[in-house]
């Protein structure tokens, strides 16, 4: 069989191929990240390449236009290399993975939440899953002839009150050497049990006094981004962070897509060693910018959805997509990280988060138990926004949660220029009421290459207000702009010429972003509704939101509110919580009454399936408008809209 040698560009990358081999398969193998919202099948246009030399077989869809198959552009999922080519990805086929690690403003209508390291000592509750003690121990002589490992256990009995002890065998290997390199002079190790009254196991032990090098690593595995932080378990600081995006993007960019993948042959193990290896580039990059020995690194908490879990652990999520939507386990035992492949010494433990059903995972559980919702006497709602929206309503005494599909529009599928919140995209917008001429901010201050998740909310919200469009999403065809047209039987508003753009085509919001927009957040509304509605209460009964997600860490509150994605509430009772599965995955490392607690938490937790639930679908019709078709749910936009209405009279 032939063999051609494919070149990308602008990233001056080559590999050979087989003659046949899809063009997608071929930039994955090379190294080049090329956007597939639909993990290949050609539906959502999003990967286009421009073919400078050579020769493809296919690749031409009708998501591309006549003037775009002229200029070269193919899709790279349905085209085949037939010969030797020189292929350049597109800016807005592409992603960044720098702007996961800039610091974003935060919104001033609402309060950010961090925790409270000096509040959990107060409380009692810094009390780390792994504990470092120093040891000046008596040497061996002749009247004195207690084994090491003996004279270590004693010790911790006699002069910290350590009892129920058990050594690792990888200990009793070493420590006799480790004694005598130290004088006996040690620091032992000890990794504390959930329950009280079980074992507390001495898992490693250092030559000289080492317990003030005493750290924890913190892991968000998102489908897709993986977050690290490295703690000093010593001050509760984080010391480094750092993100990377998850690299079985390249194999679905939706947990669906990667079940299915991993049900393929060698799928699993393929699936496991890629999201391992993103994390071990996490815990690299953490290390290196605290400049610490890894061997200080003493356990590793972990927290990601349903099927990112069992993809970690090498668990087939299989029947997670199979009614009736069941996970293999909602609760794993500490596993040693490098039985896993993380770049760990043999002693430190992998924490995981435990998840209460298929589509409400451990990332929720994490950040119901960082953001304290789980200890708090007030009505509270929960919500993690993205392409799955995952919902929990309660407070101490009881919480039910529920999943909902709100699609890809958070994060720029189904959106014409829809894209990442990577440099060039639009993320925030603003109309002049007289020309209706816009105002574009895109991330890194350059020309909008298209739009974010956030920038879509604030610039949906900002048309309506202006009374660009009306409540079902439909431009005002009477308006005196060039802006609105028509193309393609499609009305749409022109955020930037062709000639402004960083993309040289228009960049525009059309009726059907629009529609895409009102469905994710008609899901999401509607099942906060229904949720509400199961329990016996309103959402007037709702006392605070945390709200969570890398998204929603973004979002602008009040527009947010404007388009009907959260109800209408004082802004100083919404809070953002950022990467609630970080924040929980952090307290974990911190306190080992986090581990305590969340199976009591759990079992609290009443899983509702939106599918099979009557009245979702009403709420979801009737949220399919802007922001609602019962208004009186949001008094205060109402009466902000009539005002105007009456000022243009």
């Amino acid at each position: 069989m032939s063999s051609f040698k494919v070149k990308f560009l602008p990233h001056n990358k080559e590999i050979i191929v087989s003659d046949g081999r899809k063009l997608i398969r071929a930039a994955m193998e090379a190294g080049v990240h090329i956007n597939a919202s639909c993990g290949g099948e050609g539906l959502c246009g999003k990967c286009r390449v421009l073919l400078e030399e050579g020769e493809l077989e296919g690749g031409i869809s009708e998501k591309l236009s006549r003037e775009d198959i002229e200029n070269g552009y193919r899709l790279a999922c349905q085209s085949k290399v037939r010969s030797d080519l020189v292929i350049r990805i597109p800016t807005e086929s592409t992603i960044d993975a720098r702007v996961l690690n800039l610091q974003s403003t935060p919104r001033k209508t609402a309060r950010i939440r961090k925790i409270d390291f000096n509040q959990l000592k107060e409380e009692g509750l810094f009390i780390p899953p792994v504990e470092k003690i120093y040891l000046e121990l008596t040497e061996p002589d002749a009247q004195d002839h207690l084994p090491d490992v003996t004279r270590l256990v004693s010790f911790l009995k006699l002069q910290h009150d350590e009892h129920r002890l058990v050594v690792d065998m990888k200990v009793i290997r070493r420590i006799s050497d480790i004694f005598r390199e130290g004088g006996f002079k040690v620091t032992a190790t000890l990794m504390r049990p959930v329950q009280e009254g079980r074992k507390t196991h001495i898992v490693n032990i250092h030559s000289g006094d080492t317990s003030g090098c005493h750290y924890a690593i913190a892991i968000d595995v998102g489908t897709t981004t993986i977050y690290g932080q490295l703690i000093d378990l010593i001050n509760g600081k984080t010391i480094s962070q750092y993100g990377e995006f998850n690299g079985q993007i390249s194999y679905g960019e939706d947990v669906i897509s990667r079940i299915v993948y991993a049900e393929k042959p060698g799928g699993l193990e393929k699936l496991q060693k890629v999201v391992i290896g993103s994390i071990n580039k996490v815990i690299n990059r953490v290390v290196k910018r605290a400049d610490i020995d890894k061997d200080c690194i003493s356990t590793i908490t972990m927290a990601g959805n349903t099927t990112m879990t069992q993809l970690m652990l090498n668990v087939n999520p299989k029947y997670i997509r199979r009614s009736p939507y069941v996970p293999t386990s909602s609760i794993y035992p500490p596993i040693r990280a490098s039985d896993l492949g993380i770049d760990l010494g043999e002693q430190v433990a992998a924490l995981v988060y435990p998840q209460v059903s298929s589509y409400v995972g451990g990332d929720i559980v994490s950040g119901v138990m960082g953001s304290g919702m789980y200890r708090t006497d007030k009505l509270t709602l929960f919500m993690d926004i993205g392409t799955n929206a995952e919902i929990v309503i309660g407070n101490r005494e009881w919480m039910a949660c529920a999943a909902c599909s709100a699609g890809p529009a958070f994060e720029g599928g189904g959106i014409e220029f829809g894209m990442r919140a990577t440099k060039g995209a639009i993320e925030d917008f603003s109309i002049d009421p007289v020309s209706y001429e816009p105002m574009n901010i895109t991330i890194g201050n350059v020309r909008p290459r298209g739009i974010c998740g956030s920038g879509l909310i604030i610039m949906v919200a900002t048309l309506f207000e202006m009374g660009l469009i009306n409540n079902l999403g439909k431009f005002d065809r009477d308006l005196d702009t060039q802006r609105i047209r028509e193309r393609n039987g499609v009305h749409e508003y022109v955020l930037a010429w062709k000639d402004d753009t960083g993309i040289d085509r228009d960049v525009v919001i059309t009726e059907i972003d629009i529609e895409n927009l009102m469905r994710a957040k008609g899901a999401i509304y509607s099942g906060c509704q229904t949720l509400v509605e199961e329990v016996g209460m309103s959402m007037a009964d709702i006392e605070q939101i945390y709200l969570a997600g890398g998204f929603g860490s973004y979002v602008d509150i009040e527009k947010a509110i404007v388009i009907g994605l959260l109800p209408e509430i004082e802004h100083e009772k919404i809070t953002f919580i950022g990467n609630g599965s970080l924040m929980g995955a952090k307290m974990a490392a911190l306190t080992n009454r986090i581990r305590k607690d969340v199976v009591e938490v759990t079992s609290k937790m009443t899983n509702f399936e939106l599918s099979e639930t009557v009245s979702y679908m009403d709420n979801y019709m009737a949220a399919l408008f802007l922001p609602h078709t019962d208004m009186e749910q949001f008094p205060k936009l109402k009466a902000r809209l009539e005002a105007r209405v009456q000022s243009r009279r």
